[in-house]
């Protein structure tokens, strides 16, 4: 078994939220939808797909160019967020093996955070969900960053909060901006296929896999160890 300090220095696992550890696509997408039924300018999965993973002033220009002034940004992405949040808790879809992953990283002495693009509340509603309040040793979210993926700030600013360098971090993700977010910060890219196919994933990460549970701590150590 690779124990967790060898190569030289603690390795850390960053997980995405939407999408790897919890299946929130369709919530996610059902939140959008409303919002865009309410604003009178509907939404279809076709438009969604390509925002999955941004974040919401960045999805707001995509979906409604020049609609929605600056002053009202906050207040209409709070209100998708609630939406979505009380979509998901009516029954709590977390990933296949996500649970399992991370009780087998923390027992091999891997440091674990979460780099999310979603407010604070979203990550909190995520790990009740996981039942795992105490699984993670850093957490980041939207409102600690001022660029979104696929800028490298919320990995880096994970990593910065664990102590470890980046090039001691592997980041799990499920889309094309958070992998090349990883990559950029200098991290090892591991990508989980459904939102995107793995010949979409293919040329942004240094493995894609199709399920959590083909991921183990030996296999993301030998990843890391060799990205040095």
């Amino acid at each position: 078994m690779v124990g967790p300090d060898d190569m030289g220095g603690k390795r850390a696992v960053i997980f995405d939220v939407d999408g790897v550890l919890v299946d929130s696509y369709h919530a996610h997408m059902q939140a959008w939808m409303r919002l865009g039924e309410k604003l009178g300018r509907p939404v279809t999965e076709a438009q969604f797909v390509p925002t999955f993973g941004r974040r919401n002033r960045e999805i707001f220009d995509t979906f409604w160019p020049g609609l929605i002034p600056e002053d009202q940004t906050e207040h209409w992405s709070n209100w998708k967020e609630e939406a979505y949040r009380e979509i998901i808790t009516e029954r709590f879809p977390a990933m296949d093996g996500a649970v399992e992953l991370l009780d087998a990283l923390a027992a091999a002495g891997f440091a674990l955070a979460i780099g999310s693009s979603g407010p604070p509340e979203n990550v909190e509603v995520a790990i009740r969900g996981l039942k795992r309040p105490r699984a993670f040793d850093a957490l980041v979210n939207a409102r600690e960053v001022t660029h979104g993926k696929p800028h490298p700030e919320v990995f880096l600013t994970a990593a910065a909060k664990l102590g470890i360098a980046p090039r001691r971090c592997a980041v799990v993700e499920d889309s094309k901006a958070g992998l090349e977010a990883a990559a950029h910060a200098g991290m090892t890219p591991i990508a989980l296929t459904g939102t995107f196919s793995r010949q979409e994933l293919a040329g942004h990460a240094t493995l894609v896999v199709e399920s959590l549970r083909e991921l183990s701590p030996e296999r993301i150590a030998a990843l890391i160890d060799g990205n040095r």
